[in-house]
C-alpha cells in the first residue's frame, strides 16, 4: 500500500469549506492518513497554494511528527512546537500556525496538502520556513502523497 492522505471535511479536488478559510474560522482541517512505512523516523506536512502571486504561497508548515502519528484533528493549535511532539515553522503570513485560504480578485486557487514520510527527523529549531524544510529533506524521503483542495472567494 501507498502513503494516501484524507480528510473529513473535502474529497480530493472538491471545494475546501470556507470555515477553513479566512472566511469563516481560519482552522486547519482534521486530515488523516494510512500507509506510513515502518522505517519512517518522521513525518512533514505542507500545505502551499502554487496559484498565488507569490509562487508558492506557504500556508502550513508542520514537521518533525512522530512517524506513529496517523491524523491532526480540526483546529490544530498554532505555536512553534505542538502535540502530538511536532514543531511549526513560519508560513507566508509570518506565523507558526496554519493560515487558511484567502485567494483575492475571486479566482480559483489550488491548495496541495504534501504529507512526507522520512527516515530521520529533520531536527530544525521551530520556526523554520518550507525552503529550509525541502533543502533539508533532500535524500530522506521514503513515501510522499498529496490531497489537493480547491477555494475561490466570492
Amino acid at each position: 500500500m501507498a502513503l494516501a492522505l484524507r480528510s473529513s471535511a473535502f474529497r480530493e479536488g472538491e471545494a475546501i469549506p470556507p470555515k477553513y478559510t479566512c472566511d469563516g474560522a481560519d482552522v486547519s482541517p482534521p486530515l488523516q492518513w494510512t500507509d506510513v512505512p515502518r522505517e519512517a523516523q518522521s513525518l512533514v506536512l505542507l500545505c502551499d497554494d502554487p496559484d498565488s502571486a507569490r509562487n508558492p504561497w506557504s500556508h502550513w508548515v508542520l514537521y518533525d511528527l512522530p512517524a506513529g502519528t496517523r491524523k491532526l484533528p480540526e483546529g490544530y493549535p498554532p505555536g512553534p512546537e505542538s502535540e502530538p511532539g511536532g514543531k511549526q515553522g513560519r508560513n507566508d503570513f509570518g506565523d507558526a500556525a496554519y493560515g487558511g485560504p484567502c485567494p483575492g480578485g475571486g479566482a480559483t486557487h489550488h491548495y496541495y496538502f504534501h504529507l512526507y514520510a522520512l527516515d530521520e527527523r529533520l531536527d530544525l529549531p521551530p520556526g523554520a520556513t518550507r525552503a529550509q524544510l525541502l533543502d533539508r529533506m533532500q535524500g530522506h524521503i521514503l513515501a510522499e502523497t498529496e490531497l489537493t483542495g480547491v477555494y475561490a472567494r466570492s
